[in-house]
């Protein structure tokens, strides 16, 4: 099990190359067994994440294959709708394979999913609105089975989230794009991955109104035929390379990316007394003095997002003055708290709210990375702290960050991968 050892006191400073989402390349991956025809994706980051669905999706027989950052997928060989349990386990966004499956194919099998450790964030959404479609579904032995309706197809319909759901607007969106008839969602997520999506899908062939509002119409169509598509950058890996710089009085400007996607948390930096400039394709972010102290809450977009939550709490635990988090998406995202309380940092967690008493550093210590987000807030908190820090579990940050530990050290910080099987 590979650890990071970082020697900090470092100033992040320096320019850095976002890659694609993985939040949105995972939809979209899932969104090419749609296609009848084959489909190019660009911009795809090299994630655990996104070999282990490119795996999953091979699994079925179908041609997936990527070389660099583009991924050619051809489905006209598949010869199965099976997920198994022993690579769904590692990443909850295996699911999405399942409207898709059952929308083209008519049947899915599909372990129920895995991933980080956050809290519950369950699928019945999914399964509810497919069975307003006209779908049979049952679950068995961790296996969700799915069969159409009969004919085939599954049913347009009304349906609306009883909460918002990202991944469930993204699978109910796909099967909806094949669907007989007209689905009307409510309540549909807002993320900017769930627009990428449905872009992409509409670029299939698919019609799609109401893109990046609540309420979207899908009318479907007999057949979806294959595109050339790049996904969106990351917004969340953009956000926690800048927040170094908040960290350390340091300057870092990241390429590649899109300001529109991170106002949320762009609006904090500046608050935390960071100089921020954007450009068509760049953000900017300049440090000089003690990060202010602020207040953040959580929200779907286009609010606080909780994925960035982690990061600025490292930020907010260096602050001259105390911040107040509250966490209103997961119920167990706070896991990052104690670790963050060996480098030196105050903080108190009661429920969903996090009250962080600002100290004037770090000190290194070693901690264990608990789950995908909070990976980074610990390689950034050590970044900045006063000696050597060991950061155990970095798999986690592996499933959500390319390249990490290059770019880290193209920004200045003295990082050292050791893998512990040697």
């Amino acid at each position: 099990m590979d650890q990071f050892l970082i020697t900090g006191s470092s100033r992040i400073a320096g320019e850095v190359t976002i890659s694609g989402a993985k939040n949105a390349a995972l939809p979209l991956l899932a969104a090419m067994i749609l296609a009848e025809t084959p489909t190019t994706l660009h911009n795809v980051p090299s994630l655990q994440d996104v070999r282990t669905l490119i795996r999953l999706i091979a699994g079925m027989g179908i041609d997936i294959q990527k070389q660099g950052d583009t991924v050619t997928c051809d489905t006209k060989s598949i010869d199965n709708f099976y997920a198994p349990y022993d690579l769904v386990k590692t990443m909850r966004a295996s699911i999405l394979v399942l409207g898709p499956l059952l929308a083209r194919f008519g049947e899915a099998e599909v372990s129920l999913p895995g991933g980080c450790a956050i809290g519950s964030r369950p699928v019945d959404q999914h399964l509810k609105a497919f069975e307003a479609m006209g779908a049979h579904i049952t679950v068995e032995n961790g296996y969700v089975k799915a069969q159409a309706p009969k004919g085939g197809r599954l049913i347009g319909c009304n349906f609306s989230f009883d909460m918002i759901t990202v991944g469930g607007t993204e699978n109910v969106i796909m099967a909806a794009a094949l669907a007989k008839g007209t689905t009307v969602l409510g309540n549909c997520a807002l993320e900017p991955e769930v627009v990428d999506l449905a872009n992409m899908l509409v670029a299939m062939g698919a019609k799609i109104s109401g893109i990046g509002t609540a309420t979207m119409t899908i009318e479907g169509v007999e057949r979806l035929q294959g595109c050339e598509y790049s996904v969106v950058p990351d917004r969340i890996e953009t956000g926690s390379y800048l927040a170094g710089a908040l960290m350390t009085r340091g300057d870092v400007l990241a390429k590649k990316t899109n300001a529109a996607l991170l106002y949320p948390v762009l609006e904090k930096f500046e608050a935390m007394g960071a100089t921020i400039t954007t450009g068509e394709d760049w953000i900017r972010a300049q440090m000089t003095v003690r990060p202010h102290p602020v207040d953040i809450r959580t929200q779907p977009h286009p609010g606080f997002p909780t994925d960035m939550q982690a990061q600025l709490m490292a930020i907010c635990c260096l602050a001259d003055g105390t911040s107040t988090i509250i966490e209103n998406i997961f119920e167990n995202r706070y896991m990052h708290v104690p670790e963050l309380n060996r480098l030196g940092a105050s903080i108190q967690v009661d429920g969903h709210t996090a009250v962080v008493k600002g100290v004037e550093h770090f000190t290194a210590a070693p901690v264990m990375a608990t789950d995908l987000r909070a990976s980074m807030s610990l390689v950034m908190a050590a970044s900045a702290a006063e000696g050597e820090s060991l950061i155990d579990r970095i798999y986690h940050i592996d499933r959500g960050y390319e390249d990490v530990e290059n770019k880290l050290r193209a920004l200045g910080v003295n990082i050292e991968r050791i893998n512990t099987n040697d």
